[in-house]
Order: C-alpha cells, then sequence, then structure tokens
C-alpha cells in the first residue's frame, strides 16, 4: 500500500483514471460488436455504424487504452469485413 503522501495521491489518480479507461474499452467493445452484428443482416447498417466504431476506436487509442496499430487494425477488419459481405 502506498506510504508517503505523494504516493497515496498518485494511488488516487490512477483509479479515477481507471474509471474512465474501463469506459472507453466499453464503448470501443460495444461499438465494434455492433458493426460485427450488422454485417450478416444488413451491410448498409453495418456502415453507417462503422463511423461510431471508427471514433471510438480513436478516441480509445487517443487515451492510449489500446495501441495505434491495434486500432487501424480494427478499423481495417471491420471495413474488410464489411467489404467481404457486400461481395
Amino acid at each position: 500500500m502506498a506510504i508517503t503522501a505523494n504516493a497515496k495521491k498518485a494511488h488516487r489518480a490512477s483509479l479515477k483514471k481507471h474509471v474512465f479507461n474501463v469506459r472507453r474499452k466499453r464503448a470501443l467493445t460495444t461499438a465494434v460488436k455492433d458493426v460485427k452484428k450488422l454485417i450478416p443482416t444488413s451491410t448498409e447498417e453495418a456502415e453507417k455504424s462503422l463511423s461510431t466504431a471508427y471514433k471510438a476506436i480513436d478516441k480509445a487509442a487517443k487515451r492510449g487504452i489500446i495501441k495505434k496499430n491495434t486500432a487501424s487494425r480494427k478499423k481495417s477488419r471491420l471495413a474488410a469485413a464489411i467489404k467481404r459481405a457486400k461481395a
């Protein structure tokens, strides 16, 4: 456990940041799941929700929840899945 005052304050700050990070990651996973769920049924709806998924992915990458290459890989695979479903 933290002993010094600085360590206690850092621990409090990390707990607050943890809440934001968990919320951001949950938003990311739900957005990606929504797109994946829509791909087999209607590609038009999937394309519309793709922008929200891109936004969630980019925000997670910006906050450092996922890495930049992971974000680009996720976006690329979602777009490729929609393209495959169209064909």
